[in-house]
């Protein structure tokens, strides 16, 4: 039984300036798994950088509020919300609220910095 507590993860900036943590990676643990699982978080008032990925993506809001942007299209989103994002769109999520913005991340196939492009 493989179990991974988010205190044990190695927290870091995403390349597109989220706070993130990796819970699984295919490439990081030895389990057979096609996606990556990561919790993000987006701190008030920040947003993070527009880009895009090569794969599709879901975001499930857990705490905060913010505006969820993909390509023309934005949305507020608020805890319990799932968002899909799909291959080659361009998003970036906006954080409104007063306090930290905190979704997961699921990226299919696993997510890898080649499949992803951040513009400036």
């Amino acid at each position: 039984m493989l179990i991974r507590s988010l205190s044990a993860c190695e927290e870091f900036i995403a390349g597109d300036n989220t706070i993130l943590r990796e819970l699984f990676h295919p490439d990081k643990q030895t389990i057979e798994l096609r996606y990556s699982l990561a919790h993000a978080i987006v701190k008030p008032g920040e947003t993070s950088h527009l880009h895009s990925l090569a794969t599709s993506e879901v975001y499930y809001i857990l705490e905060g509020k913010g505006i969820m942007h993909i390509d023309d299209e934005q949305k507020e989103v608020i805890p319990g919300d799932a968002i899909y994002i799909p291959p080659h769109a361009k998003q970036c999520i906006h954080n409104h609220g007063d306090s930290d913005l905190i979704f997961i991340c699921i990226v299919d196939p696993a997510w890898q910095k080649e499949d992803e492009t951040v513009y400036p």
